[in-house]
């Protein structure tokens, strides 16, 4: 099925009710891997970070860590859940070259946290709530490097190159029970629900949850079911979605992958798909196991895992604010519409705003920037706002500078244009540049005096009551300092020296 082979949206959503499942999973970021003592630091020399419980070599016994259980709790109570009294882990069978043990420990039918839900608020304010069905301790694989070929995948490829560093990392996988209702908005939901979840772990202090470097991927499965009916479709598992822009994308792409086989008589295969960023397009990848082909059974080396009630308690009460009660907090806060938040949310400009408040600026200013200068230079360079080459610190800086009369407006922007393009922090570019206020009264009065003896028409105009012409004057002392000059003080000397008052 290629792109062009595709249903449109609307059609597809004419013909078809989507019913959509997100399995995300996210490292944690402890120090050591989930059942032994190695490094979790990135960047290592491959296969330098392994030992001989996660490369699965005989005679080797893991140990649980204290910490990822920690952290699977707080997820889990952040979302809602249950927290299992009693639960213990599994191995789930099968073979891949990144999967030293030839098994996964894994839980399988009694996860630590379940039955939860997330309420996650969409561009324009609404609120849906995703249940949660499970959130689930498990390890990470290894990393397969395939050379030579195309794509970057097995097909094709020469041969592969094996990195167990990662082998063993401690994941918590979320699971979602079948979303329903989203009707032509499930792929904003799916964005909308892991943008949220993203921020909820961020805030936990869990992980980095960063995308980019597979700290959390999501999976998403799709079904189609015809209007009216209650039975869900075959599903499609989109794997390892790693930005939330793409998990909109490939919930689009296969909603009108699906309605074009189901409208042209076709049957849906239960299979996963990859996901391609260069086009929105997924390619068929395995066809999906179902549970009893993974042969689950309890993992036999280690002891199950009984969180107290009290410890429980102790950490709910330690739980930090949540995302959107931080919001709504900050809304109030900083004295904007929820429209006005909304679109700071759907820039990512929360944490940059607070953060520039935090080195000082007032919070209007610092809207003000990164929703403005800011927002324009990611949207010209297609990079996300938090991705620009400038910091929060710097930020602040640039809005003390206008506020103690050293820059202008426009001035402040050829600041933050210089410090994007790497010329250095704020002050070193305004010394470089040259682009300081011009403050010096006497070089104004020379350069007011002589914008009124080359513009003498103008002048008369102004002194016989026309003073809306004052700013032609203004312009041409403007133009003489390069920007530089308080452009209200050189109004008020302009004024002054044609006798004029304002009024």
């Amino acid at each position: 099925m290629t792109v062009t082979e595709l249903l449109s949206y609307d059609a597809a959503l004419a013909a078809y009710d989507p019913v959509m499942g997100l399995e995300v999973h996210v490292e944690l970021g402890t120090k050591t891997k989930m059942f032994c003592g190695c490094s979790t630091e990135l960047g290592a020399e491959p296969n330098s970070q392994t030992c001989p419980t996660c490369l699965g070599l005989p005679g080797s016994l893991p140990v649980v860590n204290a910490i990822g259980v920690e952290s699977a709790i707080k997820i889990g109570l952040a979302l809602n859940c249950e927290i299992a009294e009693w639960c213990r882990f599994a191995r789930k069978n099968y073979f891949y070259p990144d999967m030293p043990k030839n098994f996964q420990t894994s839980q399988y039918d009694e996860p630590i946290a379940f039955n939860g839900y997330l309420d996650v608020q969409l561009e324009d304010g609404e609120i849906f709530r995703v249940e949660i069905e499970r959130a689930h301790m498990e390890e990470d694989t290894g990393k397969s490097t395939h050379i030579g070929g195309a794509t970057g995948r097995i097909h094709g490829a020469s041969h592969s190159l094996l990195d167990y560093n990662r082998a063993g990392i401690p994941l918590i996988e979320i699971v979602t029970k079948p979303i329903e209702g989203a009707g032509e908005r499930a792929p904003e939901v799916a964005k909308a629900y892991v943008a949220e979840l993203r921020e909820l772990i961020r805030a936990l202090g869990v992980s980095e949850a960063r995308m980019d470097k597979g700290q959390m991927r999501c999976d998403v499965n799709l079904s189609l079911r015809p209007n009216g009916t209650k039975t869900f479709g075959t599903r499609s598992e989109t794997k390892n979605v790693n930005s939330l822009r793409s998990v909109e994308r490939a919930a689009r792409f296969e909603i009108q992958r699906h309605a074009a086989v189901l409208t042209s008589g076709g049957t849906i295969v239960q299979e996963t798909r990859h996901f391609h960023e260069d086009d929105g397009s997924t390619t068929s990848g395995r066809i999906k196991d179902n549970a009893e082909d993974y042969r689950y059974f309890p993992e036999p080396d280690l002891v199950p895992v009984a969180p107290a009630r009290a410890w429980v308690e102790e950490l709910r009460a330690e739980l930090p604010e949540l995302p959107r009660v931080r919001r709504n907090r900050l809304r109030e806060e900083w004295g904007v519409s929820e429209h006005d938040m909304q679109s700071i949310l759907n820039a990512g400009a929360v944490d940059l705003i607070v953060a520039t408040t935090d080195a000082g600026a007032p919070a209007d200013q610092a809207r003000k920037w990164w929703m403005g200068e800011l927002a324009r230079s990611a949207n010209e360079s297609g990079k996300a706002l938090d991705e620009l080459a400038i910091t929060p610190a710097q930020v602040a800086r640039v809005t003390e500078l206008v506020a103690s009369g050293d820059l202008t407006d426009k001035l402040a922007r050829q600041v933050i244009e210089g410090v994007l393009a790497g010329e250095g922090g704020p002050d070193e570019v305004v010394e470089k540049r040259g682009l300081k206020v011009v403050s010096d009264e006497g070089a104004l009065g020379t350069a007011v005096d002589e914008a009124i003896a080359g513009n003498a028409g103008i002048a008369d105009k102004i002194r016989g009551g026309k003073v809306a012409a004052v700013g032609a004057l203004v312009g041409a002392v403007m133009k003489a300092t390069r920007g530089q000059a308080d452009a209200a003080r050189v109004k008020e000397l302009i004024l002054e020296r044609l006798g004029v008052t304002e009024g």
